[in-house]
């Protein structure tokens, strides 16, 4: 006699692991919202800054469908008559999985993207270098942290005009929301404080110290117990509680370049994921204790982070390897490795973001953002080895290129050039002066047609990437070189 359906479908469920129910909540939900298994409906999206583009990829299978691509590459994004979108960066998604907002620095905007059909609905013009942007729990309005500037823009869901400012301290960095729309936490990017914001009248309820002024992400955990925040400058991150009295519960040395953090839970437990892009890793903490419980290498500079929809991976984008990459949080591992636009920043795991139809409207190929050179360099004399890596990202006649510079003295002056010797000796032309921050750590820049002069055909002219004490005019010694 067959059994009927519903039998196998027990019988099913058992040998998967029992009735257990799947855990609840993942960010930016409640605890109490269902778990989505990954899916064809689901997308990973990614803001890639140089490329101006926003990838789009599924996740049942990690491949890139396409990309949405908002602006022009260097130099045409120069011209006064330019109308696209300039150093594509932030990202947040509506409750209702229906819309992608997204932040460019460069061109002051916030683009609204239909996540069904990847078409522009709105675009919505800010103040000075926004920094991010998040829907408010119950998808009404969109706090958009201008950094630039002193507020937080409160703009309407609806007709995408901002209504409102909440006044700040000069930088705010990021909104994250409490799972219940209570409170608006707001890091800061030029300021060592933490603003909690109280939704309903938009009043300032509370304060957290930050170790240093430099926060860039901040992330609220499903069970509204804790907020956790990023430390670029220092290498930290801090931890503090969700409800008053929000006094500060943990500050963890994470590491160089910590960049992005964002909250998981799973069957183990619920843990924390922060990239750390000096290392070149993630760590995972547990939330409970703070305990480092996994340290997962993923590739060049590490930035954005976010959980798929169950809870069963966390997607993380490759600044420095125009990739994103997959970690399956059952054994901490990398599972996959996609190649997306050049630098992304920003990521979002966004369940059932196509409920029907191919999705793939209004993709574009890679082109021309696929195109991108790395480099590595090593300690001039010996030593430790440095993680310091280069890309140099195609933009047609020039290049743009990004250095994640570790392993120096902290709050040092530095130049980055080419050097005419393999040694970093020779002829010097130096590409951009910085100054480490107290990590010893630097993220520096430089655009111009460098990677005709790096990788010419002819031995005599060629040059060599060199990190040189000092600054431009007063150089010392190599104290960086190029690897390969």
């Amino acid at each position: 006699m067959k059994k009927p359906l519903f039998i196998l479908a027990f019988l099913a469920a058992t040998a998967l692991g029992g009735l257990q129910p799947a855990l609840a909540g993942q960010v930016p939900g409640a605890a109490s919202s269902p778990d989505s298994p990954v899916s064809h409906r689901d997308r990973v999206y990614a803001a890639e800054q140089f490329s101006n583009t926003v990838s789009v990829t599924d996740p049942v299978d990690n491949r890139l469908l396409g990309v949405i691509r908002l602006g022009d590459p260097q130099p045409g994004n120069f011209s006064p008559l330019y109308r696209g979108q300039v150093l594509v960066h932030g990202m947040g998604f509506s409750p209702d999985h229906r819309t992608l907002a997204v932040v460019s620095i460069g061109s002051n905007s916030v683009t609204f993207i239909d996540t069904a059909t990847n078409a522009v609905k709105h675009t919505t013009y800010v103040g000075r270098a926004p920094h991010e942007a998040f829907f408010t729990p119950d998808g009404k309005e969109i706090w958009v942290t201008v950094r630039g500037e002193d507020y937080v823009s409160v703009i309407d869901a609806q007709t995408y005009e901002e209504k409102a400012r909440i006044k700040l301290p000069a930088g705010p960095g990021m909104t994250i929301f409490s799972p219940d729309g209570k409170y608006g936490y707001v890091c800061s990017s030029f300021n060592p404080e933490t603003d909690v914001v109280s939704v309903a009248d938009r009043q300032i309820v509370g304060k957290v110290k930050q170790d240093s002024p430099f926060c860039p992400n901040i992330a609220a955990s499903a069970d509204g117990e804790q907020v956790w925040f990023t430390l670029k400058d220092v290498g930290k991150t801090m931890v503090f509680n969700a409800r008053p009295p929000f006094n500060v519960l943990k500050s963890i040395d994470t590491g160089p370049i910590t960049n992005h953090v964002n909250l998981v839970r799973t069957p183990k437990g619920s843990f924390a994921y922060v990239s750390i892009g000096g290392l070149n890793e993630v760590k995972v903490f547990n939330t409970t204790d703070f305990s480092l419980v996994g340290t997962i290498p993923v590739g060049k500079l590490p930035h954005g982070v976010w959980p798929s929809g169950d809870g069963t991976r966390v997607y993380v984008g490759l600044e420095n390897a125009d990739a994103l990459t997959a970690i399956d949080t059952a054994t901490n591992k990398v599972i996959a490795t996609i190649p997306i636009g050049q630098a992304p920043q920003a990521v979002n795991y966004v369940p059932n973001a196509v409920p029907e139809g191919e999705g793939t409207q209004n993709l574009q190929p890679l082109g021309l953002a696929g195109q991108t050179a790395h480099l590595q360099l090593k300690a001039a004399k010996g030593g430790a080895a440095s993680p310091t890596s280069v890309s140099l990202f195609d933009q047609g006649l020039a290049q743009v290129l990004q250095a994640s510079v570790t392993g120096l003295e902290p709050k040092q002056p530095y130049v980055l050039a080419l050097a005419g010797k393999a040694d970093g000796s020779g002829d010097i032309e130096p590409l951009a002066s910085f100054m480490t921050n107290p990590a010893g750590a630097a993220i520096v820049n430089a655009v111009g047609p460098i990677r005709q002069i790096v990788q010419g055909d002819s031995t005599s002219d060629r040059r060599y990437l060199v990190i040189l004490a000092g600054e431009d005019g007063k150089t010392g010694k190599p104290v960086q070189i190029q690897a390969d």
